[in-house]
């Protein structure tokens, strides 16, 4: 008995299943290239703050072993290169409540972003050595 259909193997995918397939790979490639990008600014930010904590930390480490004591209260800033990143640092000097210790802040920023925020600070009380 002969059934009237025709049946025929098919081969291969159909123009209609190429194209979901490439769909689906194209968001796919989209969202890492995403997650890629993001955690590559990421990394970029994190070196920026590690740099700006080891600039600041370098400047109250001067202030230590120079047994440097600030008189009066004020402001002080300059400039440093550190991991090939140019960081503008800023010092403030304020009293204490005890007249033998000066407690100053370090805030480090890039120099070249124009962004106002620090990316580090670190304070640090300083003891007159000669009371």
């Amino acid at each position: 008995m002969t059934l009237g259909h025709n049946l025929t193997r098919r081969h291969g995918f159909t123009l209609v299943e190429v194209l979901v397939a490439l769909a689906i790979l194209a968001i796919a490639l989209a969202a890492t290239s995403r997650a890629a990008s993001t955690a590559t600014s990421t990394a970029m930010e994190a070196k920026k703050r590690t740099l700006a904590m080891w600039v600041a930390q370098n400047r109250t480490a001067e202030l230590v072993a120079r047994r440097a004591f600030p008189i009066a209260e004020g402001r002080e800033t300059g400039n440093t290169e550190m991991g090939g990143v140019r960081f503008a640092w800023s010092q403030r000097v304020a009293t204490s409540p005890n007249p033998l210790f000066r407690k100053v802040v370090v805030d480090v920023r890039e120099e070249a972003s124009g962004d106002e925020r620090a990316l580090a600070s670190l304070s640090v009380y300083l003891l007159n050595p000669s009371p």
